[in-house]
This record gives C-alpha cells, structure tokens and sequence, in this order.
C-alpha cells in the first residue's frame, strides 16, 4: 500500500488516524473498534464492509 495514501486516509466514521495491519491487510481504526479490507490493494473505507474488532472471530473451518 502506497505511504502517501496512508497519510491521508482517516476512519470514515471518527476521521480519526488508521493503523495499516500488513498482515491482515486491514486498515485499523482503534477509537471505533473497526477493520476496514483492503482488496487487491484498494482500501474499501465502507462502514458496513469493516469488521468489528469486538465481535468474537468466526471458528475456522
């Protein structure tokens, strides 16, 4: 993910800062508790698209 787009991207909810999880590839709002994808490199800033990082995680399968 480009650094300069990282910069300006804030939480479309909060316009707070995001933390970028490499690993994941998630953008991380840590006021709203929310995970926002990134697919294929494209960060999807949609509220309901983002996982609520207080929700229990789905058992693997």
């Amino acid at each position: 993910m480009d650094i300069q787009l990282l910069d300006i991207l804030v939480c479309p909810i909060c316009k707070g800062p995001l933390h970028h999880d490499k690993k994941a590839q998630e953008l991380i709002c840590n006021a709203d508790k929310l995970a926002y994808p990134i697919r294929d490199g494209i960060p999807i800033m949609w509220a309901d698209q983002a996982r609520d990082l207080n929700s229990p995680a789905a058992p693997a399968a």
